[in-house]
Parts: structure tokens; C-alpha cells; sequence
């Protein structure tokens, strides 16, 4: 066995991900996916194959690099946008053109739903593809439950009004072919589907809260419930996720900056996922931490995370202990798998920020790559070197962490103005139990705020009708306490 390659099986992890041999040339000849990296790459050298497709590909490799997923269903997808890419001479037995299967909603007036393998130019609208067979068999169980669309593939007229189906009785259909359903309604469950097949579970379960809400104030109750029970299903399908970002076509250009980070930075693996943490505050009050997420270069909303910081006093500026604090929170989901792992961490800021980002992930007993990126001088600092990296302003890695840090500095930045908004529109009066809302908001019309309420006598107070002396009493010592 060739050195070079040794030494990288070595390195390789028991984890899910992809792997890319290269030839002399570096050409990519083979893309192959692993469930144990190290385990399904060393195989190929442990053993003499009976196959001369085999024998030569193992004699052609020189350099082996992999790209680290969190489940087997992202390396398949993984694997499957790279061989589409590069067309790799010994992937000729892997066509990846209809492999996966895609939920078709047909271009009809009352759409269906089916399983296809064929994306076809209908006007239908197609989502996925879907590599993980549970995963969609899952979701087709939910949407027959709760979503159900027509079934039959007869021509609807709502003018023409006949008796439902059986379908209709047992709950799986909306009655569309005996004209007790609106078009308009019709489609509102179909934009709920696209929804849920498209993982956008958040704006599903609101949607489908407001139609709860509203029923159960016109006292439809069951229908309130069935709306309940379907919000509940739909949280309890969203834990098994699969990253919408990897669903999107990798293109040339990201694949080039994907590949600079790794080189820049001698990773093991490629940054397929990147996080990025910024804190922000307002002389101490209302400090968040702040996490987003990059995946293949671009946003992953549905992944940012954000956190109240607790270690460190209202009103106290300590940013490197808020630094601490919220990198160590966000790996500790890492850990305990409710979170997906990245291949490398940006710390907005320098030195400081960075060392106590380090020792957070050491207290942890995580390891992860990390830098900083200091905004004045875009300079990259790393833990091992002392001296940072200055990269032109046209590199394409500093651009991609420029990127990074520019947008968990708006995520942090809004955090931080929304729950300041929120403290700020919440008055001392909100806190003494006899005074409500409406109570409190007409104290502070009259008189301007708490702090002149709190410098009236008894007398005063009870001026205002609705407010007696002993609730005078009370609201004078709560303001004063």
C-alpha cells in the first residue's frame, strides 16, 4: 500500500459521509458513500478483488478525501450530486438520473399526490428527491391522516353534486367529487403539503395554529382538536430532519471556496456545514449569544440558534464569558445529537473570543476547527498559530467567512433588538399582582411612566377611578420596593 494513503486511512473516522478518489492527475475517479468511513475505505485496500474494474480503480488511487455528513441519507444525496458533477470513469454502474423517488402534486384543478421516479416538464410540482424510504414513507402516512387529497383520477364538476365516496367516510378525502369542498379550500390543504414535504414545519404548524384558533372561537371544537392533534403529529415527524440545503444542487463555483477553506486551513474534511457565533448587547443588558448555521455555503435558517445569556449579570459586559457560555450550550446539543454537527466554527472577534471559545469546547470534551475573523483588519486568527492569516480582499474563503460573520452580526443584532423592544414595552406595573394590562396602560397615559407614579401620595392615586387605597398601597410599594 502506497504511504500517502495509508497514512490517510489512518485519519479517516467511523462516521457517515462521502469519500472522492483522486488519480495522479487529481482527477476525481470514484465517488462512494460509507455508513464508517474508515471502515468502507480501508476495505478496498485490505483485500485482493476479484473484479479488474476493481483491481485498477485501488491501483489508480493516489489521494482519498471525504466529506463528513451527519446521517447515511445525506451521503447518499451527497454522493449523488458529486457523481452528476463530475462523472467520475469507475461510477459506471451508478446512474443517478431516477434513482430517488419524488412526490408529485399533478397540475390539475383538484390535484393528486403520487410517487414518482421521473421529474417531467407537466407543470406539476415536484418535491424532493427523497433518498431515506422511512423518511417519505412517513410522511405519506401523515399527509393520507391528516392531509388527505382525492384519490380517484375521475374528472371533477363541482356543479354536479353526487354522493361521496367511501374515501369521504373514513376521513381520507375532502369530498371534492360530491361538491362539499371549494376549489380555494382544496388548495389551501395543498399548500399545507408542499409544506410539510418541503421540511418547512415551522410555517406549517402556524398556519394550522391560526385555523385552531380561530375555531375554537367560533366553539368548533372538534375541529379545534383535529387541529391540535395534527400540530402535534407534524413537531413529532419535524425531529427526523434532513437539511433542505442539501436538497439543492451543488454548484461549481461553492465546490472551488469549499475546497479553499479545506486547503487554507488543513482540515480533515470538507466544511460542509459551517457554524458561525457572534454576542450583542446594549452595555450589558439583554445579552444573547448567537449562532447560524452555513450549509454548502449558504444560510440555513431552520438551524440558527440563539441563547439568553445567564452566567453573567444583567448590566455586567463581559463578552468573552458570554462567548463561553453560548458556544459551550450550542455543542452541548451537538453532543447529545439534537443538533447536527459542522466541520468548522467562525468566532466573530479575536484572540480573547476564540481562546474562551476553545476552552468551552475542551470543558465539553467536543472538538471542532475553529477561527476568528476580526472585522477591522479581516484578520483570521487559529488556535495553533500565533501569527494571523491575511488573505486578499478576493479570496473566496475570507468572502465566505466575511458572509458568515456579517450574518450572525444581523441575526445577533436582531435578537438582541427584539427582546429589547419586548423589556422595554414591559413596565414595573406588569409585576403587582390586582393591576392588569389595561389598568397599567391607562396609569401610564395619565401619569407618564412608573417612576412618577411611584413619587404620588395614597391621595393621588386613588383619584384615578378603578383604584382604591389599599390598591394604592400596593401599587405605591411595589414601584418602591
Amino acid at each position: 500500500m502506497k504511504e500517502k494513503i495509508s497514512a490517510i486511512l489512518k485519519s479517516l473516522p467511523e462516521r457517515p459521509g462521502v469519500y472522492l478518489m483522486r488519480d495522479i492527475n487529481g482527477k476525481i475517479i470514484y465517488v462512494g458513500k460509507a455508513i464508517k468511513l474508515k471502515r468502507r475505505v480501508s476495505s478496498y485496500f485490505r483485500h485482493s478483488h476479484s473484479s479488474p474494474r476493481l483491481r485498477k480503480l485501488v491501483e489508480l488511487i493516489e489521494d482519498i478525501s471525504i466529506i463528513r455528513t451527519e446521517t447515511e441519507a445525506e451521503a447518499l444525496i451527497v454522493e449523488a450530486k458529486l457523481i452528476r458533477r463530475y462523472s467520475p470513469f469507475f461510477n459506471i454502474e451508478l446512474k443517478m438520473s431516477d434513482k430517488y423517488p419524488f412526490v408529485k402534486i399533478t397540475n390539475e384543478d383538484f390535484p393528486r399526490i403520487e410517487i414518482t421516479r421521473h421529474k417531467s416538464d407537466d407543470g406539476a410540482v415536484y418535491l424532493g428527491p427523497f433518498v431515506d424510504a422511512g423518511n417519505i414513507r412517513n410522511l405519506m402516512r401523515l399527509a393520507e391522516r391528516y392531509f388527505p387529497l382525492r384519490v380517484c383520477r375521475s374528472k371533477i364538476n363541482p356543479a354536479v353534486k353526487k354522493r361521496p365516496c367511501v374515501e369521504y367516510s373514513l376521513g381520507r378525502s375532502m369530498g371534492v367529487c360530491a361538491g362539499l369542498c371549494s376549489q380555494s379550500e382544496y388548495r389551501e390543504r395543498v399548500a399545507d403539503l408542499i409544506l410539510l414535504f418541503e421540511g418547512k414545519q415551522p410555517e406549517l404548524v402556524e398556519r394550522l395554529r391560526q385555523r385552531m384558533d380561530m375555531a375554537a372561537k367560533k366553539l368548533e371544537f372538534e375541529k379545534a382538536a383535529r387541529y391540535r392533534d395534527t400540530i402535534r403529529a407534524v413537531w413529532k415527524l419535524s425531529r427526523q430532519k434532513i437539511s433542505s440545503a442539501l436538497q439543492e444542487d451543488l454548484d461549481n463555483e461553492t465546490w472551488k471556496v469549499l475546497n479553499r477553506v479545506q486547503e487554507l486551513l488543513g482540515l480533515k474534511v470538507l466544511a460542509w456545514r459551517i457554524d458561525a457565533f457572534d454576542i450583542s448587547h446594549t452595555h450589558g443588558h439583554d445579552t444573547y449569544g448567537c449562532c447560524v448555521v452555513f450549509e454548502q455555503g449558504r444560510p440555513s435558517p431552520n438551524l440558527y440558534r440563539r441563547f439568553k445569556i445567564r452566567s453573567i449579570a444583567d448590566g455586567e459586559i463581559n463578552d468573552f464569558e458570554s462567548m463561553y457560555e453560548t458556544v459551550k450550550r450550542r455543542y452541548a446539543h451537538v453532543m447529545d445529537n439534537s443538533e447536527p454537527a459542522p466541520q468548522l466554527a467562525v468566532i466573530d472577534g479575536g484572540t480573547g473570543q476564540l481562546e474562551y471559545a476553545q476552552r468551552a469546547i475542551k470543558d465539553l470534551g467536543y472538538d471542532i476547527p475553529m477561527i476568528a475573523l476580526a472585522e477591522r483588519e479581516e484578520l483570521i486568527f487559529t488556535p495553533d498559530n500565533p501569527e494571523p492569516l491575511r488573505l486578499g480582499r478576493d479570496d473566496p474563503a475570507l468572502q465566505l467567512f466575511q458572509r458568515l460573520r456579517d450574518e450572525v452580526h444581523r441575526y445577533a443584532i436582531t435578537t438582541h433588538r427584539n427582546a429589547r423592544d419586548k423589556h422595554m414595552r414591559h413596565s414595573r406595573l406588569d409585576d403587582i399582582e390586582g393591576i392588569g394590562k389595561k389598568k397599567a396602560a391607562e396609569l401610564l397615559v395619565k401619569f407618564g411612566s412608573a417612576k412618577r407614579i411611584s413619587e404620588l401620595s395614597v391621595e393621588e392615586l386613588t383619584e384615578v377611578k378603578g383604584i382604591g387605597e389599599k390598591l394604592a398601597v400596593k401599587i405605591l410599594e411595589g414601584l418602591r420596593g
